[in-house]
């Protein structure tokens, strides 16, 4: 059987599997939970997989050194909208539904919205786009967007890391495919515009919005990045104590 990777269909990964050609593996698609599980399972040999899901299961993962999903800062698809002051609520709906889930608002004190549900939902809010990524608004009228990676930073300092590429210990991926993911991504973010225009199209949203989120992410698990891991895995009462792959 083919050697299995897996992949969550989420616009912020694009950039790191659009141009991966298979040559002796296949890409498995799923929800982070499903690859989360099938990862440690040994389904897939080698996944995106949730930081918080890899701290959790350190002894178990190894971990490709240079390959993240981060942001420093804002990341635009990890939204709570809200109305009303942000100490007041009470009554947040968690969903995985439609961007129109923003509707509950009229039950619920927020809703919170994460991958492409959220920057669609954000996206539906805007009546303009801004020539600058800065004047990007956090209110529409009543109704406020906080960014939790934006409130992270503001606390920590440091980037938020969202996956990594994990895999199981005793079983570590091929180096050929370790080296044929950073080809990927090289291709990826030197033809992002590319990416970004076929994500957009995907999710019906302007390509320009699309663009500024996708070239925010940091993709490369750099030393900021390893400390807001390690920040994140005290906030939980673990200890970050990674097994790199060799190659």
């Amino acid at each position: 059987m083919p050697y299995a990777l897996g992949v969550p269909l989420y616009a912020n990964t694009a950039p790191l599997y659009r141009f991966l050609k298979p040559n002796g593996w296949t890409l498995c698609h799923g929800v982070p939970a499903e690859l989360n599980r099938m990862v440690l399972s040994g389904e897939v040999g080698l996944s995106l997989v949730s930081s918080y899901f890899y701290l959790e299961h350190q002894e178990e993962l190894g971990l490709l050194p240079d390959f993240s999903v981060a942001v420093l800062g804002r990341v635009y698809s990890v939204n709570l909208f809200h109305k009303g002051r942000l100490q007041d609520l009470r009554r947040i709906a968690l969903t995985t539904e439609s961007a129109t889930s923003v509707e509950l608002l009229e039950e619920y004190d927020g809703v919170l919205l994460i991958g492409d549900k959220a920057i669609r939902a954000y996206a539906q809010l805007l009546d303009r786009l801004p020539e600058t990524p800065h004047a990007l608004p956090t209110r529409f009228g009543e109704v406020a967007v906080v960014d939790l990676s934006m409130l992270w930073f503001e606390r920590t300092r440091l980037p938020f890391v969202f996956a990594v590429w994990a895999y199981r210990r005793e079983a570590p991926p091929p180096l050929e495919l370790v080296r044929a993911l950073r080809r990927a991504r090289r291709q990826g973010l030197a033809r992002l515009g590319e990416v970004a225009e076929a994500e957009a199209r995907r999710l019906g949203i302007h390509p320009a919005l699309m663009e500024h989120y996708l070239w925010n992410f940091r993709y490369h698990l750099e030393e900021p990045d390893r400390l807001g891991l390690q920040a994140f895995a005290e906030a939980l009462g673990l200890t970050f104590s990674p097994s790199y792959y060799p190659g």
